[in-house]
């Protein structure tokens, strides 16, 4: 995994030098810059590639969520305020994690950590030596990353920019395309049935007319790929 590009904002050159201090202790973290305000770190954004932005809240001019909300793909964000008040904003905003002020080498660790998970997740290098070499992802989920096992996906439903992933557990909902979360599932073990449904092909309890049985659930199958889909599914398993 490349270095994950970080960028330092916060109006107090202390608080900036002691949020670059601890980044520099871990070993996956590269700080690409420091920024005194959002202004600033909007004109640096514009010029190189930032996955990771460490963010300050009330700031002069601009506040960091204003920031925020302006940026029309924001990377992941880290918010370090002295402000808890704006918690729950900040999560309705979807950020990685929410640290007060002042924040220990502990507390930052663990939300670093949950920063590469997710950068793993999304950025997974398409090597096939490499794809899916573990059972399992992380997803980010009701602000904690929960681990999936591959075996326990029943199917998957695609909605616009969010997935549902349906277990034999429960159901996981995160913010990510169907097409990208397709990227990081083990090929062989799962078919697009539908613009909208992947399904995994061991938990296939039926197919009937253009509807895949996966227990109580009923899964629209394309008809205008059924028999490629059928042949997936099926594959040397179908007895005439």
């Amino acid at each position: 995994m490349r270095p994950i590009n970080c960028l330092i904002i916060d109006d107090e050159p202390v608080a900036r030098e002691g949020v670059k201090m601890f980044a520099e202790q871990m070993d996956f973290l590269s700080v690409a810059g420091l920024c005194a305000n959002p202004v600033e770190a909007n004109s640096f954004i514009q010029q190189q590639k930032i996955d990771l932005i460490f963010l300050d809240i009330q700031m002069p001019r601009m506040t960091g969520l204003d920031f925020l909300k302006i940026l029309k793909d924001p990377p992941m964000v880290i918010i370090i305020t002295a402000y808890p008040n704006f918690a729950l904003e900040g999560y309705e905003m979807d950020v990685i994690d929410y640290l007060v002020k002042p924040v220990s080498i502990e507390r930052f660790v663990k939300a670093a950590n949950k920063a590469r998970d997710y950068f793993q997740l999304l950025n997974k290098e398409n090597d096939p030596e490499r794809k899916n070499e573990s059972p399992y992802i992380f997803i980010k989920c009701d602000k904690q990353f929960e681990k999936i096992m591959f075996e326990d996906i029943l199917y998957i439903e695609g909605m616009q920019n969010y997935v549902k992933i349906y277990t034999e557990t429960g159901k996981y909902i995160t913010y990510i395309s169907i097409k990208s979360l397709m990227d990081h599932l083990p090929g062989h073990s799962f078919v697009r049935v539908h613009k909208s449904f992947l399904v995994a092909k061991a938990k296939v309890d039926a197919i009937r007319g253009n509807e895949v049985l996966i227990g109580d659930a009923t899964i629209p199958l394309s008809r205008k790929n059924k028999a490629e889909i059928m042949n997936q599914i099926l594959g040397d398993s179908l007895i005439n």
